[in-house]
């Protein structure tokens, strides 16, 4: 399939439209503009300090409980066919919580870190059943490049509007946040609207129905007898510690070391438009060499990125890193849902993208609980980076016992 293919499909489109949609909350919100009006408008007159390590204690509690639930709803979902309605559910909880963070009162961040972790739940368990359909509605051989086409659309789409909103932002101070935010509910909102329309709710999964905890538990028994998922679900744990705690860490890092806001924000609007080729690249490298041997390049990039943090001085520093994230990240998530989405049954995809979404946030509290440590510790995040590239490490050498 060419990338042509997406746009004729109307289910193929309204499933990519959707990672376009999110992907505002993960750049707007998650990655650039909310730790920034976090730090300097909700955290004014508070210890910096304290409010650096709320942020990373904070973002460790929301990964914590979308981790505890992931496998129990994906469960649900697969047995009683609410996989659709549980999406549109948490898609609402994102939207709204996005839209009230464009309300908060300045110098209230507990409440913002509050609706911050509201809106990650909502952000993490769309994300669940968002990916799960994937199995559902591509055959093998065009999974690859459907999973890359909404990671590079979803980088273009989340890029534009987060351009937008940085000159807002740029222009407005405070207001442009503020309306920054907005935007991310409307947009993410209008992208949803062609999922209801033309997505339909997969089969029920057959089989003998089960309490919301015991298919899971069952799951978790099973799961030596199917070495593949197993050995994934240890290595994504792993690597993906280190990605998501770059993503929701690396601002906050960059503010606390002196980089001017200027600098964060443009050097991360290029990172989301240098991901749309460059994850497009990873996809048919992988038509070449597998999922798996592609993926282990773009982990390997990450590693040698954790060893440059610590050196990371002057606004050029953080360019250079940004810019490496951006060739690698978007690879990177579309090549692990693929083969992951390869290797699983398709009538418990919903559960089992549930544990692939909590080995993806039991290491989101790891990552940034790590961070908050660290800089209560030391007070600066520096020696993060080298921790991270110990996951990384092991991550690969557990995802070469997977077969792809």
């Amino acid at each position: 399939m060419k990338i042509t293919g997406v746009f004729k499909d109307p289910k193929w489109l309204a499933w990519v439209l959707q990672d376009v949609g999110n992907s505002a909350f993960a750049t707007t919100i998650m990655a650039v503009m909310f730790p920034l009006f976090y730090r300097e408008v909700l955290g004014a007159g508070a210890p910096k300090q304290l409010v650096l390590a709320m942020w990373g204690y904070g973002t460790a509690m929301g990964m914590l409980m979308t981790a505890l639930l992931a496998p129990a709803l994906g469960a649900a979902a697969d047995q009683r066919g609410l996989r659709k309605s549980l999406f549109m559910a948490f898609t609402a909880l994102g939207v709204i919580s996005s839209f009230a963070m464009g309300l908060l009162p300045r110098g209230g961040w507990i409440l913002g870190l509050a609706v911050f972790v509201a809106g990650s739940l909502g952000f993490s368990f769309n994300n669940v059943f968002y990916d799960s359909f994937l199995p559902h509605i591509a055959s093998d051989e065009d999974r690859s490049l459907l999973s890359s086409a909404g990671y590079a659309l979803g980088y273009l789409g989340g890029g534009v509007l987060l351009m937008l909103n940085v000159l807002m932002a740029a222009r407005y101070g405070e207001a442009g946040f503020r309306m920054s935010f907005v935007s991310v509910a409307l947009w993410w909102a209008a992208a949803t609207v062609p999922f209801w329309m033309f997505i339909q709710e997969p089969p029920r999964a057959l089989g003998d129905s089960y309490g919301l905890f015991a298919r899971p538990l069952k799951t978790l028994r099973e799961l030596p007898g199917d070495p593949d998922v197993m050995w994934f679900l240890f290595a994504f744990w792993l690597y993906n510690d280190g990605i998501g705690t770059i993503m929701r860490m690396g601002v906050i890092y960059g503010s606390s070391i002196g980089i001017d806001q200027r600098t964060l924000l443009m050097s991360l609007v290029a990172t989301q438009f240098i991901g749309i080729p460059l994850t497009m690249l990873w996809a048919k490298a992988s038509d070449f060499v597998g999922d798996k041997r592609a993926l282990m390049g773009t982990l390997a990039v990450y590693l040698l990125i954790c060893l440059f943090v610590p050196f990371i001085r002057t606004p050029y520093h953080f360019w250079a890193m940004a810019l490496a994230i951006g060739s690698v990240q978007g690879g990177a998530q579309a090549l692990s849902r693929s083969l992951f989405s390869r290797i699983v049954p398709k009538d418990r995809s919903a559960e089992l993208f549930g544990f692939y979404d909590l080995s993806s946030k039991f290491a989101g509290v790891l990552g940034p609980l790590a961070f908050g440590v660290i800089s209560q510790m030391t007070g600066s995040f520096a020696l993060g980076g080298p921790l991270l590239a110990g996951f990384f490490l092991f991550g690969m050498a557990m995802l070469l016992k997977v077969r792809a």
